[in-house]
């Protein structure tokens, strides 16, 4: 098996609709490239986080792979990691990778996720008042 091919952990926000929609059409769009992708729903499994030395407010808020290396990546760096397994993904991965392209694309995907979880009441660091 190839390193490219070999399984790969995604931790998730399982309580996150849009997340599960994402991993769906991830999914479909990976084929039988997506049998070595382990999908980690984070819910309700702090403990199970920090035994693998992922800060459970930091899996809410930023994407985190494990890669088949074991090296866990976080952020852009675990989209670039999952989406660089699938051909038709690959374009979007090298883009959103480019210096110029990154920090727009790491903005924007932090201020949706912080958007998200204060609108549910689940953003950490108490910052849930409405």
């Amino acid at each position: 098996m190839s390193k490219r091919s070999a399984e790969i952990t995604v931790y998730y926000d399982g309580s996150c609709p849009r997340c599960i929609k994402d991993r769906d059409n991830y999914q479909k769009l990976a084929g039988t490239a997506g049998d070595s992708v382990c999908w980690f729903d984070i819910t309700g499994r702090d403990k199970e986080l920090l035994d693998l030395g992922i800060d459970p407010r930091k899996a809410l808020t930023e994407l985190h792979v494990k890669t088949a290396d074991d090296k866990i990546v976080t952020e852009l760096d675990a989209y670039i990691e999952l989406m660089s397994r699938v051909r038709v993904l690959k374009p979007g991965a090298f883009i959103i990778g480019l210096p110029i392209i990154r920090p727009l694309v790491a903005r924007y995907y932090h201020f949706s996720v912080y958007k998200r979880l204060k609108k549910n009441g689940r953003y950490p660091g108490g910052r849930n008042k409405k």
